[in-house]
């Protein structure tokens, strides 16, 4: 292998504080040359050649697969020349280091061993992140896209350009979130921890005053509110089940967002599912003083329980996501 770039420079310097090394990182690995094998292990080069030698001419590491070239220009004379340059891998500077100095050799891979396992670490974390916030970016710019078309033709109902509003509100929140950085943008808001505990007869109370105020306008049928076995009891009880002393969901709006979640998707009642949930929801946030501090109206609400109806199963956690995230950056 030839190339004219060698990636990354790291210092190393033996314990005896003898030798300070340029140590080269590219290809998940790292490179030395001749010289600076010969320096490592206080070996003439001649000797680590001869043993560079006899471990490819044994089999016992594959040429190619440990050495490269690296171009070098230098001036010789008038002339520029360009000179190659062999680089030897981790594999090759072990195999020459239990050879020569063993000590050493072992003092180099543990050294080489953190270093790599560091390198790969923080790269490979950069580049998740990279990834993921060009994807956001992206998604971001097709719902804004989807959202004009749609509005701009008159292809939506006020409904339907609520739900956009959410999903474009929540594709932000989640840019956010991968774009934060202690060093340079303020911190989102925090989840609220609980004041008041919503127990089931609170929650039966509301369900009932819903369906009196929805009947005097001739918009709750008999059916509306009335409970299909313990499914109600069972999702209240179910917002806080802890686990090892710990609460499953310990803020508010973890609360919030499977308790819509639950009556919605479980259907506890035999009419009324999304309408019920929605408004346990905002029960629930006004008890625990959170309702003052967000900007969800009347739209975004039906929006969140048209989008937690139609989603799949297997998209609950999305869902839980969604809300938190919207709930949280706006708290």
């Amino acid at each position: 292998m030839t190339t004219d770039n060698y990636g990354e420079i790291v210092l190393y310097q033996a314990d005896d504080g003898h030798s300070v090394i340029d140590v080269h990182l590219k290809d998940e690995t790292v490179w030395l040359t001749l010289n600076q094998m010969a320096e490592l292990f206080g070996r003439d080069k001649s000797v680590i050649s001869r043993h560079l030698r006899n471990i490819f001419k044994t089999g016992e590491l594959e040429r190619d697969a440990t050495v490269a070239k690296n171009a070098t220009v230098q001036n010789e004379g008038r002339r520029r020349v360009t000179r190659y340059i062999e680089w030897f891998n981790l594999d090759a500077i072990i195999s020459v280091g239990y050879r020569v100095n063993s000590k050493r050799g072992t003092q180099f891979r543990i050294w080489a061993t953190s270093v790599l396992k560091d390198h790969l670490v923080k790269g490979y974390s950069l580049n998740q992140k990279r990834l993921a916030e060009k994807g956001t970016k992206e998604l971001q710019q097709v719902l804004t896209l989807l959202s004009n078309t749609l509005e701009g033709y008159n292809l939506v109902n006020e409904e339907g350009k609520a739900v956009l509003d959410i999903v474009n509100r929540y594709a932000g929140t989640w840019r956010l979130l991968l774009q934060y950085d202690e060093d340079n943008l303020p911190a989102l808001g925090r989840k609220q921890a609980p004041k008041t505990v919503l127990s089931i007869d609170q929650a039966r109370s509301a369900v009932s005053f819903l369906k009196q105020e929805l009947a005097v306008r001739g918009e709750a049928t008999d059916l509306f509110g009335q409970e299909r076995g313990e499914g109600l009891s069972g999702i209240i009880g179910a917002l806080y089940q802890t686990f090892g002393g710990e609460d499953l969901y310990p803020s508010v709006e973890e609360k919030a967002a499977h308790l819509l979640y639950f009556v919605i998707k479980d259907h506890p009642f035999s009419d009324g599912n999304k309408r019920i949930g929605s408004f346990l929801f905002i029960l629930f946030l006004r008890l625990n003083g959170l309702l003052d501090r967000i900007s969800l109206d009347n739209k975004a609400l039906v929006a969140l329980a048209l989008l937690t109806a139609a989603s799949d199963p297997a998209q609950k956690d999305v869902l839980i996501r969604l809300v938190v995230n919207l709930l949280a950056c706006e708290g």
